[in-house]
């Protein structure tokens, strides 16, 4: 077995990274919300982001958007049904360079059991730098939009004035450290 030397190994540090997703409510305004048991690992090649790839999964039991009710519902088989499917997924299939320390990367997102392509946008990973432990880490910021419905993620409720009460499209940002391996 050979090592490529050019490639890097990097694992998600779980205590200082943040998936965050927010999604309309009644057509009014945000509804903000944060998954924390996130962990993953990240392949960067020095020379060739093409070579590069990441793995990572989110706990979905640990939703929270501040309110407790809420949390139960989206925990529930209406929603993410998190007795059945526990975790969330990414693993990378494309990463392509866009610029200095901006990539796109492209990979099979999993949730609630359905798996969809999804892309992206990435600014980093930041210069590597030493903490006082003596670890190297580096960080970055990805940022998607999905359409709930397309991963079975269809519960609704319809207002009187004609809205709906979720809405479909989800932003998803994730700004994640990672620990030299």
């Amino acid at each position: 077995m050979t090592t490529d030397s050019a490639i890097t190994t990097w694992k998600l540090d779980p205590a200082h990274s943040a998936a965050e997703f927010k999604v309309r409510h009644m057509m009014i305004s945000n509804v903000k919300g944060t998954f924390a048991g996130l962990s993953g690992t990240l392949t960067e090649h020095a020379t060739d982001a093409s070579l590069s790839g990441i793995d990572a999964s989110i706990d979905v039991t640990t939703v929270s958007t501040g309110d407790a009710q809420r949390d139960g519902h989206l925990k529930s088989a209406e929603f993410f049904d998190a007795e059945n499917f526990p975790t969330m997924a990414f693993k990378s299939t494309s990463v392509v360079k866009k610029g200095d320390a901006e990539y796109s990367v492209t990979g099979d997102l999993t949730i609630h059991g359905v798996t969809k392509p999804a892309t992206f946008a990435v600014e980093g990973p930041s210069a590597p730098g030493k903490d006082p432990w003596g670890n190297t880490r580096i960080g970055l910021f990805a940022t998607t939009r999905i359409n709930r419905k397309d991963y079975g993620l269809s519960w609704n409720s319809t207002l009187e004035t004609g809205g709906v009460l979720v809405g479909e499209d989800v932003a998803i940002a994730l700004d994640v450290e990672f620990i030299k391996a």
